[in-house]
């Protein structure tokens, strides 16, 4: 299952840009919209499109793998289910 690390990265970019990000701006600045970017932090395993994940890249500036990775489907269950 792909996972997207929408939250760890905000948490990684207010970090290097020393000041607070909110799902707001991220909404603002990408068109996405703050529900769906909700979504996204709250389901890990939230099935995004291409054009949604193409728009996070070029907001943080960060390259897909950054933004995604792959999580074997029992290991998913067990984070889903916590």
């Amino acid at each position: 299952m792909i996972i997207i690390n929408l939250q760890a990265m905000i948490f990684a970019k207010q970090v290097e840009w020393k000041r607070h990000i909110t799902l707001k701006e991220v909404a603002e600045s990408t068109g996405i919209s703050r529900m769906t970017l909700h979504r996204m932090v709250k389901n890990p395993a939230y099935n995004a499109c291409t054009e949604h994940l193409s728009k996070l890249c070029n907001y943080f500036d960060c390259d897909i793998s950054a933004l995604i990775r792959w999580q074997p489907e029992n290991a998913v269950r067990q984070i889903i289910a916590a």
